[in-house]
Protein backbone atom coordinates (compact mmCIF):
# COMPACT_ATOMS: atom_id res chain seq x y z
CA UNK A 1 0.00 0.00 0.00
CA UNK A 2 1.32 3.48 -0.97
CA UNK A 3 2.34 5.30 2.08
CA UNK A 4 0.21 8.73 1.07
CA UNK A 5 -3.56 7.94 -0.04
CA UNK A 6 -6.22 10.84 -1.15
CA UNK A 7 -9.50 10.94 -1.76
CA UNK A 8 -10.09 12.89 -4.63
CA UNK A 9 -13.96 13.14 -6.21
CA UNK A 10 -13.20 12.98 -9.70
CA UNK A 11 -13.81 10.28 -12.37
CA UNK A 12 -10.55 7.35 -12.59
CA UNK A 13 -10.12 5.42 -15.25
CA UNK A 14 -6.61 4.46 -17.50
CA UNK A 15 -4.66 6.94 -18.89
CA UNK A 16 -6.99 9.41 -17.39
CA UNK A 17 -5.14 12.89 -15.92
CA UNK A 18 -6.56 14.22 -12.59
CA UNK A 19 -6.65 17.73 -11.58
CA UNK A 20 -5.78 18.92 -7.75
CA UNK A 21 -6.98 21.47 -5.85
CA UNK A 22 -4.76 24.35 -4.08
CA UNK A 23 -5.41 22.28 -0.34
CA UNK A 24 -4.88 19.23 -1.85
CA UNK A 25 -1.69 19.99 -3.98
CA UNK A 26 -0.28 21.98 -0.79
CA UNK A 27 -0.81 18.40 0.90
CA UNK A 28 1.22 16.62 -1.08
CA UNK A 29 4.12 19.38 -1.77
CA UNK A 30 4.07 20.94 1.51
CA UNK A 31 2.89 18.88 4.27
CA UNK A 32 3.82 15.56 2.84
CA UNK A 33 7.39 16.65 1.00
CA UNK A 34 6.39 15.06 -2.03
CA UNK A 35 8.18 16.37 -5.08
CA UNK A 36 6.39 15.29 -9.29
CA UNK A 37 7.42 11.96 -10.15
CA UNK A 38 6.80 10.72 -6.48
CA UNK A 39 3.62 7.85 -6.55
CA UNK A 40 0.76 8.06 -4.66
CA UNK A 41 -2.46 6.24 -4.03
CA UNK A 42 -5.61 7.60 -4.62
CA UNK A 43 -9.75 6.88 -4.70
CA UNK A 44 -12.68 8.44 -5.38
CA UNK A 45 -15.47 5.99 -3.66
CA UNK A 46 -16.33 4.50 -6.98
CA UNK A 47 -13.93 3.16 -9.41
CA UNK A 48 -11.61 1.52 -6.46
CA UNK A 49 -7.78 2.80 -5.74
CA UNK A 50 -5.20 3.58 -7.89
CA UNK A 51 -1.69 4.46 -8.75
CA UNK A 52 -0.91 7.90 -9.33
CA UNK A 53 2.38 9.71 -10.32
CA UNK A 54 2.53 13.38 -9.46
CA UNK A 55 3.03 15.68 -12.22
CA UNK A 56 2.70 19.39 -10.79
CA UNK A 57 1.88 20.27 -7.67
CA UNK A 58 2.15 23.85 -5.93
CA UNK A 59 -0.30 26.32 -3.80
CA UNK A 60 -2.74 26.81 -6.70
CA UNK A 61 -2.91 23.44 -7.56
CA UNK A 62 -1.84 20.59 -9.96
CA UNK A 63 -2.28 17.33 -11.35
CA UNK A 64 -1.91 13.73 -11.19
CA UNK A 65 -1.03 11.11 -13.70
CA UNK A 66 -3.22 7.49 -13.80
CA UNK A 67 -0.57 4.85 -13.43
CA UNK A 68 -3.38 1.51 -12.78
CA UNK A 69 -5.71 0.30 -10.62
CA UNK A 70 -4.20 -1.20 -7.38
CA UNK A 71 -7.77 -2.31 -5.85
CA UNK A 72 -11.12 -3.04 -6.99
CA UNK A 73 -14.17 -1.08 -5.36
CA UNK A 74 -15.19 -2.59 -2.10
CA UNK A 75 -18.25 -1.18 -0.92
CA UNK A 76 -19.26 -1.95 2.84
CA UNK A 77 -22.85 -3.66 3.36
CA UNK A 78 -25.89 -1.58 3.12
CA UNK A 79 -25.31 -0.55 6.89
CA UNK A 80 -26.85 2.55 8.25
CA UNK A 81 -25.79 4.49 11.76
CA UNK A 82 -27.94 6.22 13.40
CA UNK A 83 -26.74 8.68 15.88
CA UNK A 84 -27.38 11.07 18.84
CA UNK A 85 -24.98 13.65 18.34
CA UNK A 86 -22.19 14.19 21.96
CA UNK A 87 -19.52 16.40 22.51
CA UNK A 88 -17.57 17.44 19.49
CA UNK A 89 -14.49 15.33 20.23
CA UNK A 90 -16.24 12.45 20.58
CA UNK A 91 -18.57 12.66 17.47
CA UNK A 92 -15.69 12.86 15.32
CA UNK A 93 -14.41 9.87 16.89
CA UNK A 94 -18.07 8.10 15.69
CA UNK A 95 -17.98 8.91 12.30
CA UNK A 96 -13.87 7.96 12.01
CA UNK A 97 -14.89 4.55 13.90
CA UNK A 98 -17.97 4.18 11.46
CA UNK A 99 -16.57 4.59 8.87
CA UNK A 100 -13.37 2.46 9.56
CA UNK A 101 -15.91 -0.41 10.60
CA UNK A 102 -17.95 -0.20 7.07
CA UNK A 103 -21.23 1.86 7.89
CA UNK A 104 -22.48 3.04 4.62
CA UNK A 105 -24.09 5.88 5.32
CA UNK A 106 -23.77 7.37 8.54
CA UNK A 107 -27.17 9.85 9.98
CA UNK A 108 -26.66 12.11 13.47
CA UNK A 109 -30.40 12.56 14.92
CA UNK A 110 -31.90 14.20 17.63
CA UNK A 111 -33.36 13.31 20.48
CA UNK A 112 -35.38 14.83 23.15
CA UNK A 113 -32.06 13.94 25.43
CA UNK A 114 -29.49 15.00 22.35
CA UNK A 115 -26.68 17.02 24.42
CA UNK A 116 -25.63 18.61 20.79
CA UNK A 117 -28.72 20.96 18.83
CA UNK A 118 -26.29 22.09 15.81
CA UNK A 119 -23.62 19.83 13.98
CA UNK A 120 -20.92 21.00 11.67
CA UNK A 121 -21.94 18.42 8.94
CA UNK A 122 -18.78 19.96 6.19
CA UNK A 123 -16.34 19.07 9.42
CA UNK A 124 -17.74 15.90 10.11
CA UNK A 125 -17.58 14.50 6.15
CA UNK A 126 -14.11 15.57 6.38
CA UNK A 127 -13.69 13.06 9.05
CA UNK A 128 -14.76 10.43 7.22
CA UNK A 129 -12.87 10.95 3.89
CA UNK A 130 -9.80 11.20 6.28
CA UNK A 131 -10.86 7.72 7.96
CA UNK A 132 -11.28 6.30 4.82
CA UNK A 133 -7.96 7.44 3.59
CA UNK A 134 -6.14 6.16 6.42
CA UNK A 135 -7.85 2.76 6.71
CA UNK A 136 -7.04 1.71 3.19
CA UNK A 137 -10.66 1.87 2.14
CA UNK A 138 -12.22 2.74 -1.14
CA UNK A 139 -15.78 3.64 0.17
CA UNK A 140 -16.45 7.16 1.86
CA UNK A 141 -19.84 6.99 3.82
CA UNK A 142 -22.30 10.51 3.39
CA UNK A 143 -22.40 12.06 6.65
CA UNK A 144 -25.74 13.52 6.79
CA UNK A 145 -27.13 16.52 8.35
CA UNK A 146 -29.11 16.32 11.54
CA UNK A 147 -32.37 15.50 11.40
CA UNK A 148 -34.96 14.75 14.09
CA UNK A 149 -35.92 10.88 15.10
CA UNK A 150 -38.98 11.71 15.25
CA UNK A 151 -38.99 13.28 11.79
CA UNK A 152 -36.44 10.39 10.62
CA UNK A 153 -38.66 7.37 11.89
CA UNK A 154 -42.10 9.35 10.32
CA UNK A 155 -40.66 8.92 6.49
CA UNK A 156 -38.25 5.93 7.48
CA UNK A 157 -38.53 2.47 4.65
CA UNK A 158 -39.88 0.03 6.65
CA UNK A 159 -37.64 -2.30 4.48
CA UNK A 160 -34.78 -1.35 6.10
CA UNK A 161 -34.68 -2.78 9.86
CA UNK A 162 -33.50 -0.80 12.98
CA UNK A 163 -31.05 -2.60 15.10
CA UNK A 164 -31.43 -0.34 18.30
CA UNK A 165 -28.98 -0.98 21.07
CA UNK A 166 -31.18 -0.60 24.59
CA UNK A 167 -29.66 0.37 26.95
CA UNK A 168 -32.33 -0.97 29.20
CA UNK A 169 -31.59 -4.62 28.21
CA UNK A 170 -28.02 -4.54 29.80
CA UNK A 171 -27.48 -8.55 30.07
CA UNK A 172 -25.51 -10.97 27.85
CA UNK A 173 -24.61 -9.71 24.98
CA UNK A 174 -27.44 -10.73 22.40
CA UNK A 175 -26.08 -12.89 19.15
CA UNK A 176 -27.03 -11.78 15.63
CA UNK A 177 -26.68 -14.41 14.01
CA UNK A 178 -30.61 -15.26 13.88
CA UNK A 179 -31.27 -12.11 12.37
CA UNK A 180 -31.95 -11.71 8.62
CA UNK A 181 -29.60 -10.20 5.85
CA UNK A 182 -30.82 -7.16 4.32
CA UNK A 183 -31.02 -3.41 4.69
CA UNK A 184 -30.14 -2.37 8.36
CA UNK A 185 -29.78 0.58 10.68
CA UNK A 186 -28.05 0.46 13.86
CA UNK A 187 -29.47 2.88 16.09
CA UNK A 188 -27.20 4.43 19.21
CA UNK A 189 -28.91 7.07 21.94
CA UNK A 190 -27.89 10.00 23.61
CA UNK A 191 -25.92 10.25 27.09
CA UNK A 192 -28.92 10.48 28.31
CA UNK A 193 -30.41 7.91 27.14
CA UNK A 194 -34.07 8.05 24.84
CA UNK A 195 -37.46 9.66 26.63
CA UNK A 196 -40.00 7.37 27.72
CA UNK A 197 -41.75 8.39 24.68
CA UNK A 198 -39.10 7.87 22.06
CA UNK A 199 -38.89 4.30 24.04
CA UNK A 200 -42.86 3.86 23.05
CA UNK A 201 -42.29 4.65 19.87
CA UNK A 202 -39.23 2.43 19.16
CA UNK A 203 -40.62 -0.60 20.99
CA UNK A 204 -43.91 -0.59 18.94
CA UNK A 205 -42.06 -0.14 15.51
CA UNK A 206 -42.87 -3.27 13.87
CA UNK A 207 -39.03 -2.65 11.80
CA UNK A 208 -37.51 -2.30 15.12
CA UNK A 209 -34.76 -5.04 17.00
CA UNK A 210 -33.92 -3.93 20.49
CA UNK A 211 -30.55 -5.67 21.22
CA UNK A 212 -28.59 -6.10 24.25
CA UNK A 213 -24.98 -5.28 24.13
CA UNK A 214 -23.27 -6.25 27.24
CA UNK A 215 -24.03 -6.19 31.30
CA UNK A 216 -22.87 -3.04 31.57
CA UNK A 217 -24.49 0.59 29.64
CA UNK A 218 -21.71 1.78 27.46
CA UNK A 219 -20.78 5.68 26.50
CA UNK A 220 -22.51 6.14 23.29
CA UNK A 221 -19.23 6.32 21.48
CA UNK A 222 -18.08 2.57 22.93
CA UNK A 223 -22.21 1.87 21.86
CA UNK A 224 -21.61 2.62 18.71
CA UNK A 225 -18.48 0.88 18.04
CA UNK A 226 -19.83 -2.08 19.72
CA UNK A 227 -22.76 -2.40 18.12
CA UNK A 228 -21.21 -2.52 14.48
CA UNK A 229 -18.57 -4.56 15.44
CA UNK A 230 -21.34 -6.87 16.44
CA UNK A 231 -23.27 -6.50 13.25
CA UNK A 232 -19.80 -6.66 11.25
CA UNK A 233 -19.13 -9.66 12.48
CA UNK A 234 -22.40 -11.75 12.03
CA UNK A 235 -24.27 -9.77 9.28
CA UNK A 236 -21.86 -7.51 7.52
CA UNK A 237 -17.99 -8.02 5.37
CA UNK A 238 -15.51 -9.39 8.14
Amino acid sequence: MSKVRLYIDHPLGPGQAVPLDGAQAHYLSGVMRLAPGAVIEIFNGRDGAWDAEITTASKRGGELALHGQVASQRDPPDLWLLFAPIKKARTDFIVEKATELGAARILPVQTEFTNSERIRQDRLQAHAVEAAEQCGGTYVPEVTSLTSLSRLLDGWDGARRILWADESLAGPADTLSALPRGKWAVLIGPEGGFSPAERKRLRDAASVSPISLGPRILRADTAAVAALTLFQAHLGDW
